[in-house]
């Protein structure tokens, strides 16, 4: 016993909840803290409940990677958006939500003691992921606008290293990964036999008419690509808790095993849900994700009131702003200050792994665009009170 409890010691605490706690006890903080969306699914996913309830075999478990038809929409969905093509060398496997389908992978291809490469900032899960698993995270820093350094990436690789992960579009930066840099770190995983852990969850956030791109649809990429999806964030998905990974063929019994283990079979109904959401018109996107850009482009005007006090990096994608601040103070400190003393919540850099200095993350998915504004406002206004 005591062994499990010391190794779980050895894991941060999930940052949302310790924040969370912190504004339920400053009522009327507004939260420019979790990475969720302020609107609803599509109707076409409340839709495809009936279908759910017409069938009372669907009480019972099903399928371990998930239902057909659903399965079938994925691999639609994949082909067209992302150009990936699932054959006999690959498949997908429904999870609940793409946090679990990132544990899947990682204990999927890892043994107690290996290697996984995150690069800084790295997303929290992730790090506590490995950790839970008993593996090691490498972490490698990116430049100075948070892009991927693949040399370094490279130069980080040691026998004990089963994969490298990355994160476009990037939380917490918000940045999107260069095509050019994605194909030089999967090819440098195919070279070392190693895995590219590919997280596109934020996959339809991008702005400017900056495109996604999935690594997974390179070509000779299909032996070494682990892609993760969710459904989270572009459906307003959050607690249905479906997310899907695209995997080599060849991991799919381990996988099996693990997803047997921990959930036998993600939730049904949430999966008949899924289903009804991937009918979205286009027009469902184009409405919700135009909201966000415009809440996007008010936030970056107000943050730009912060140049001499903080470093704001150009960020084409996500739903977040990752703030370098010139101060001495401690980010978790600065989080609480801004919380108690200007009802302002953000998340701090240390929990991505940003130890180096003080460093805010900036969601603004949630926020319609009047509370946005107060939002970011309030954010500015502390930062300049507590700072100057």
């Amino acid at each position: 016993m005591e062994s499990l409890i010391s190794r779980m010691q050895a894991v941060q605490s999930p940052i949302i909840p310790v924040v969370g706690e912190l504004i339920r006890s400053c009522p009327g903080t507004i939260s420019l803290g979790q990475g969720v969306v302020s609107y609803n699914p599509p109707p076409e996913a409340i839709e495809f409940l009936p279908k759910f309830l017409a069938d009372s075999t669907n009480n019972l478990y099903k399928a371990v990677e998930g239902i057909p038809p659903l399965l079938t929409a994925l691999a639609a969905k994949l082909q067209a958006f992302n150009g990936i093509e699932i054959n006999e060398e690959n498949c997908i496997v429904v999870t609940a939500g793409s946090n679990m389908a990132f544990m899947n992978s990682i204990l999927a291809i890892t043994s107690v003691g290996d290697e996984v490469i995150l690069n800084t900032p790295y997303y929290f899960n992730h790090e506590m992921a490995i950790a839970i698993a008993g593996c090691h995270p490498v972490l490698v820093r990116t430049d100075e606008n948070y892009q991927l350094r693949p040399e370094a990436i490279a130069d980080a690789i040691t026998p004990k290293t089963r994969a490298v992960v990355t994160i476009s579009p990037n939380n917490p930066t918000g940045v999107v990964y260069s095509e050019e840099a994605l194909r030089k770190v999967n090819q440098i995983c195919r070279d070392r036999s190693i895995y590219h852990i590919s997280d596109e969850a934020y996959e339809y956030f991008t702005y400017n008419g900056v495109k996604h791109v999935s690594p997974g649809a390179f070509a000779g990429s299909c032996d070494c690509t682990i892609s993760l999806y969710s459904l989270s964030k572009a459906y307003g998905f959050a607690s249905w808790r479906i997310g899907y990974m695209v995997i080599p063929k060849r991991l799919l019994t381990a996988v099996r095993k693990i997803q047997d283990t921990i959930l036998i079979c993600p939730p049904v109904v949430s999966q008949y849900a899924a289903l009804g959401a991937l009918q979205a018109k286009e027009e469902y996107f184009s409405r919700n994700i135009e909201a966000i850009s415009l809440v996007r482009y008010s936030v970056l005007d107000y943050l730009t009131r912060l140049q001499g006090l903080c470093t704001i990096t150009p960020a084409d994608g996500a739903f977040y702003f990752f703030l370098k601040v010139h101060t001495n103070i401690d980010s978790f400190q600065l989080v609480e200050r801004l919380i108690k003393e200007h009802l302002v919540a953000v998340i701090p850099g240390t929990t991505f792994g940003m130890d180096n200095g003080c460093y805010l993350r900036v969601a603004y998915g949630a926020l319609q665009k009047d509370t946005a504004k107060e939002g970011i406002e309030r954010l500015v206004k502390g930062l300049q009170t507590i700072l100057l």
